[in-house]
């Protein structure tokens, strides 16, 4: 089982935590860690785009010149893709790119996500996140004491505007909750943060 040294605001070990091995120490599974993230980063997309085909571009409803005698091919509209200003082939238009992921796919993703993050010392556990006030600078410098630099996921059991207001200035730092956190967040960050209560909440969540 995963044990891991337990640390305060300040930067210093408080205690050792035991972490599920079911939640904490699985061996990553790449190919589901693979589906969840692009399933996820399909769904991000909008899917707003759109062009007119022929049928849609305005104008073209007179045949330009006869159909035989002229010298020329034969032509129905001005607005045929062959034309400028004409209808575009094969164009895209709006559609959903979201695609169902099994919810036992989803769950191993997460423990696989989380595990790695263990097995690669990325995971760091804190014993509680409070601030007094929502300031940037306090959250700095809890980060400096904790040594953490790069993209860093914090993860709370509960949202805390504070600590959420506080977070969001600085560059690379998102906070989460333990229900909401996404494989691909995860996997995106450089550095879980996570609090003991959060750990705890995904443990229950996950096993």
């Amino acid at each position: 089982m995963p044990k891991l040294d337990v640390l305060n605001q300040a930067g210093k070990k408080v205690t050792q935590a035991t972490l599920s091995d079911d939640v904490f120490g699985i061996e990553p599974n790449q190919q589901v860690l693979f589906d969840v993230i692009k399933a996820q980063r399909a769904a991000m997309r909008q899917g707003t785009h759109s062009v007119k085909n022929r049928g849609e571009v305005r104008g073209g409803g007179r045949k330009p010149w006869r159909q035989k005698g002229t010298g020329r091919a034969r032509q129905g509209s001005i607005r045929s893709p062959q034309w400028r200003g004409g209808g575009v082939v094969f164009g895209p238009t709006p559609r959903d790119y979201s695609f169902k992921v099994n919810r036992k796919v989803r769950r191993l993703a997460l423990r696989s996500a989380l595990s790695a993050k263990v097995a690669d010392q990325n995971f760091v556990l804190l014993d509680a996140l409070a601030l007094e006030a929502i300031k940037t600078k306090t959250m700095e410098s809890v980060l400096n004491q904790l040594n953490l630099s790069g993209k860093i996921l914090i993860i709370l059991d509960q949202l805390d505007e504070k600590v959420l207001l506080s977070a969001r200035n600085i560059p690379g730092v998102f906070v989460t909750t333990a229900d909401q956190a996404s494989v691909y967040e995860l996997m995106n960050a450089k550095t879980l943060l996570v609090t003991q209560a959060a750990a705890q909440r995904l443990e229950e969540g996950l096993k």
